[in-house]
């Protein structure tokens, strides 16, 4: 059963600007996404647009916006055939719970200036 759909698009430029300012991008994204991101190299600033718009589509799938956790709290990495997968841990996981939800579905798609993400949360 769905129990919560979220959709966001970022703006490229906005995460190449991000890039120049190692702050930002320590403070919302996690550890693991930042290291898959920096060997992206000229593919870091899509990358990171389509991570921050799924932390974003997450957050509205939830309903919730960010209240009770952080955005380092959710990451995407991708599985060995590319396919990208969401993990919650913390508040946001605490979220999940509350809402009755056992499953995280993520889609995410670039092109030069846009990136998009889709969450569906299952219960």
């Amino acid at each position: 059963m769905v129990k919560g759909i979220g959709v966001d698009v970022v703006a490229v430029s906005r995460m190449r600007e991000w890039l120049k300012d190692e702050y930002l991008v320590q403070r919302y994204f996690a550890p693991v996404e930042r290291e898959a991101i920096y060997e992206r190299k000229d593919g870091a600033a899509l990358s990171l647009a389509a991570r921050f718009a799924a932390k974003e589509a997450f957050a509205k799938a939830l309903g919730t916006g960010f209240r009770g956790f952080h955005m380092r709290e959710v990451w995407v990495v991708n599985d060995g055939m590319g396919k990208p997968e969401l993990h919650v841990t913390g508040g946001a996981q605490q979220a999940l719970h509350r809402m009755g939800a056992n499953h995280v579905l993520v889609s995410l798609t670039h092109e030069q200036e846009h990136a998009i993400a889709m969450v569906v949360i299952e219960g």
